[in-house]
């Protein structure tokens, strides 16, 4: 083993042995250093949402590349992609009749191959779908975001009802990918490309969360303000930090494996 894989060996050793409640910590301090290094590295702290765009189109490069070449869905969570697929139709619909801009465009483009892979799960390639393994019942996140955006929403001048439906593909955003993670748990083995793609997400998520919290440092809470009043500024905020936080230990995984030379990730019980 190399020096710096020992190194990295010792690291991961340890802090796989301290507790739950340690690694929350270092979790947070990580993510607030990592913040840091950013504010200080881009100035353009815009570049940092076109990234998150970029590395998410990467992501989904590799998910297409695994099902037309490897010829197999196995490890994909069909009811993640109907998520997605659900809320960017939503935000969407929002960016028509609200804010049309550049992201109403790369969102499309993300929608399309979203449905194309939905297609292929569905249909092309429906015999190696293990649905099984996909149990994670989709009705307990979309109810609660629903619900949560009916009394939580923005408090613009728009038409009541595009209010509800922006919030309610912030909040589905946040946790869509749930049902992708429950299959990782059950299987405890992730593949390769799965496992680039999930990565890929959670690099995008970690970047478009960098984005707005900087957006907000920078503009010393104003954003918030020009968000709204009541809760809706927060759960934004919120909404951005719950899905990094949601990916940062499978993250951590991956990096370690690929440091340690496995092509094949294995995770522990309960690591998701």
């Amino acid at each position: 083993m190399t020096p710096p894989r020992k190194s990295i060996h010792a690291v991961t050793t340890w802090v796989r042995r301290q507790p739950p409640k340690v690694k929350a910590f270092l979790a947070v301090v990580s993510g607030m250093a990592a913040l840091v290094l950013l504010r200080f590295i881009v100035h353009d702290h815009d570049n940092l949402f076109v990234a998150a765009e970029a590395v998410h189109s990467l992501g989904i490069s590799v998910l297409i590349y695994k099902l037309m070449k490897e010829k197999t869905c196995a490890g994909l969570s069909l009811k993640s992609q109907e998520l997605t697929a659900m809320f960017l139709a939503v935000r969407l619909y929002c960016s028509f009749v609200m804010e049309y801009d550049i992201h109403t465009i790369l969102d499309l483009a993300t929608l399309a191959t979203t449905l194309w892979v939905i297609y292929m799960i569905r249909f092309n390639l429906k015999s190696s779908y293990m649905v099984d393994k996909d149990n994670f019942a989709i009705y307990y996140v979309v109810i609660p975001c629903a619900v949560l955006a009916l009394f939580i929403h923005p408090s613009t001048s728009h038409h009541l009802l595009n209010r509800i439906f922006w919030a309610f593909c912030v909040y589905l955003e946040a946790v869509s990918v749930l049902p992708q993670l429950r299959v990782m748990q059950n299987t405890k083995i992730v593949e390769p490309f799965t496992a680039h793609y999930v990565f890929a997400l959670g690099v995008a998520r970690f970047l478009s969360c960098a984005h707005w919290v900087l957006q907000v440092l920078d503009s010393r809470g104003h954003l918030l303000v020009a968000l709204g009043y009541g809760l809706w500024p927060s759960m934004v905020l919120i909404s951005e930090i719950v899905q990094t936080f949601i990916l940062a230990d499978f993250c951590y995984y991956y990096v370690k494996s690929v440091f340690g030379g496995q092509l094949v990730l294995r995770l522990p019980s309960g690591v998701v």
